[in-house]
């Protein structure tokens, strides 16, 4: 099941997309599938139809994983 992260690739706007698995240490090329901006639209600099770019591990300064729908269900602590 694909994971879904935002990307903070370096001189760019954060990128949204999914990927299988989260990257080692020893990996150089991150696999991400529909990638598109926070908003939903296209990239400027990707062409309309692709649906998988390949981005150097160098390039990313960090990412982020964003909750999946199961774990939005469950309910953690809550203090009263």
């Amino acid at each position: 099941m694909p994971t879904q992260v935002i990307l903070h690739i370096k001189n760019t706007e954060p990128i949204l997309g999914e990927i299988e698995e989260l990257p080692q240490p020893t990996d150089t090329l991150l696999k991400v599938s529909n990638p598109r901006p926070r908003d939903g639209k296209d990239l400027i600099f990707l062409e309309h139809n692709v649906v998988t770019v390949y981005w150097p591990t160098a390039t990313v300064n960090f990412i982020e994983v964003l909750p999946s729908e199961e774990e939005e269900d469950i309910v953690s602590f809550v203090r009263e």
